[in-house]
């Protein structure tokens, strides 16, 4: 077996469904180099751990399994996953997504060997939800590669993205995302320091999918917790615009993170929940007073409310 290049990170809790087809999906790959596949099993309660190791046991070069005996949660298994990695270069797959073009790691890991400033690959995406609806992820005609359009927009799906190892340890090492358990992620902050100091580039073609699932935090049915999924990922924009861009986007993104909970709040929860988040949103920042679209949402929530009951 070839020396280990790269090292593609899967860290998965009860995805039965799912870890046969993510495994799968790399085994496929066509690499000149070599390249590992190692599994952060969180103590899963269904047959996730079994069918992963069956696969390290028929494919002992190339799996190792990273697992405890009690549940240690998203961040610590994401972080000893990382940790165990061996590669140069480390690619991210959830447990419950799957690579599909075959030469996708090769063509990224080229890309990073061409050019030492680069930090970060990314390639678009197929989000698919569980009614098998396909939507092309970012939907922009251009891939963005700059520090504020990361600041703006995540673009990069936590399945797309090859990146150097040094770099992502720097990562942890620097900003100590342990010490932040209000981020509900580990993806973006991470991507945000890659852009502010590195380059980052994103490759015009879908080569992974990314499944949308109700039980995911990031597409949670609750919204109330998809709203806070939401807070959480613009405020670690404002923390990053703060510490590299002199807060330079702040007024935009305070008005974007009101406006989205504003939206959700539209359509869910009560009239008394909406006017509570404008009034708590503009008491931290007056100029939101002016914004004309929370009225126009607040508007239309009293229209739905009173559409639903004459129904």
């Amino acid at each position: 077996m070839h020396q280990i290049t790269l090292s593609v990170i899967m860290t998965t809790y009860n995805h039965e469904r799912y870890i046969a087809e993510a495994i799968e999906s790399v085994l496929r790959q066509q690499t000149s180099f070599g390249v590992e596949i190692v599994v952060g099993e969180d103590c899963s309660t269904d047959r996730t751990l079994n069918i992963v190791r069956d696969y390290a046991s028929m494919y002992p070069d190339c799996i190792r399994v990273v697992t405890s005996d009690e549940n240690v949660g998203w961040r610590k298994n994401y972080r000893r996953t990382i940790a165990a990695a061996r590669g140069k270069y480390i690619a991210l797959l959830d447990g419950d997504d799957y690579f599909t073009h075959r030469k996708k790691l090769a063509m990224q890991v080229e890309l990073l060997e061409a050019d030492p400033e680069l930090g970060m690959c990314y390639t678009r995406s197929e989000r698919i939800d569980e009614s098998g609806n396909v939507t092309i992820y970012p939907e922009s005609e251009e891939c963005p590669t700059s520090f504020e359009a990361m600041l703006r927009r995540n673009p990069a799906e936590n399945c797309t993205v090859v990146a150097r190892r040094e770099l992502v340890e720097r990562y942890y090492d620097e900003i100590r995302p342990e010490e932040h358990p209000e981020w509900l992620t580990d993806d973006l902050p991470m991507w945000l320091w890659f852009a502010a100091n590195s380059k980052y580039v994103g490759v015009d073609c879908p080569m992974a999918v990314h499944r949308v699932l109700k039980y995911s935090v990031s597409h949670d049915t609750d919204y109330r917790k998809k709203i806070a999924f939401v807070d959480s990922l613009l405020n670690i924009s404002l923390w990053y615009d703060e510490r590299y861009n002199d807060s330079r986007l702040r007024d935009e993104l305070l008005l974007q993170k009101h406006n989205t909970a504003l939206w959700v709040l539209s359509f869910n929860g009560s009239i008394a929940e909406y006017i509570g988040r404008w009034w708590s949103d503009v008491k931290a920042h007056r100029p939101l007073i002016k914004n004309i679209a929370s009225y126009g949402l607040f508007a239309k929530k009293i229209g739905w409310r009173m559409w639903r009951k004459t129904r």
